[in-house]
């Protein structure tokens, strides 16, 4: 897997780092519930093999794709449901081989579709790199769930601008969600990296700006952490409205987690 395209060799790092996460584990620690209510830490992994696996199809096969998504675009959710009780939840090896074989399946698709060529995705299609990154920001939500559940914290890299910069794009989604409309106006985002670099996006003199640790924006945007938990923080009115709806992934926003439930010491 060398010279992969930067995203796409970044994607593969972040799957190898839940790998370490879950790979000696006790098998009943894969029964550990999680703070999404009903999922385990089985449900987690599962729930990202079937994203990558649904990735690399859509990369390498598209037939097979619109197979796979036909029947779920009335109830995406209940069809995610409905996936997760066919994989082996109560058998920890054979589920780990099962996210070995679909997330080398994702990462070698990816990298092997032309950049430049559009991919079909669940709502419209998009590059292979978005997709890549749509993927990280997947594995950052479940796997931070897997490692509330186990009570350590993962190591953050610069690699998360990739989750990042899609929450940016797709900055939106909390208002589609709720069936409202957002704002004639641009934000600014200033966010500071776990390297201590700041990454800006928007206009520079835009009066909506999110400032704050790039890290707990990211547990932001996937709704791991509840706003009043992270040191992000909102300058004008829609900015201040977005921190309380803010996510990076389209469908029901979900119950989220409660203020001081994640608290930092």
């Amino acid at each position: 897997m060398n010279n992969l395209p930067d995203v796409i060799a970044d994607l593969a790092a972040e799957a190898s780092g839940l790998d370490a996460l879950v790979a000696d584990l006790h098998p009943s620690d894969w029964a550990r519930d999680t703070p999404a209510p009903g999922w385990t830490v089985a449900h987690q992994v599962a729930h990202l093999c079937f994203v990558f696996r649904l990735a690399g199809t859509a990369a390498s096969d598209a037939e097979a794709f619109e197979a796979m998504t036909s029947g779920a675009s009335g109830d995406f959710d209940g069809a995610v449901n409905a996936v997760l009780a066919t994989y082996p939840l109560d058998d920890p090896e054979k589920l780990l081989a099962r996210w070995r074989t679909d997330r080398e399946f994702a990462v070698e698709a990816l990298a092997a579709a032309p950049p430049d060529q559009l991919v079909p995705w669940l709502v419209r299609p998009i590059p292979p790199a978005v997709l890549a990154c749509a993927g990280m920001m997947e594995l950052l939500a479940h796997g931070q769930d897997v490692a509330d559940a186990l009570g350590v914290a993962p190591e953050r890299t610069d690699r998360i601008r990739n989750v990042v910069g899609f929450a940016v794009m797709t900055w939106e989604f909390g208002y589609q969600s709720r069936g409202l409309t957002p704002p004639d106006t641009e934000f600014r985002f200033e966010l500071t990296a776990p390297s201590g670099e700041v990454w800006e996006f928007g206009p520079v003199d835009a009066e909506q700006r999110i400032t704050g640790d790039a890290v707990d924006f990211c547990l932001l945007v996937t709704r791991r952490r509840h706003r009043d938990d992270l040191d992000v923080t909102a300058v004008g009115p829609d900015a201040d409205h977005w921190l309380d709806i803010a996510q990076a992934y389209r469908g029901p926003a979900g119950p989220g987690r409660e203020p001081g439930q994640f608290a930092k010491a």
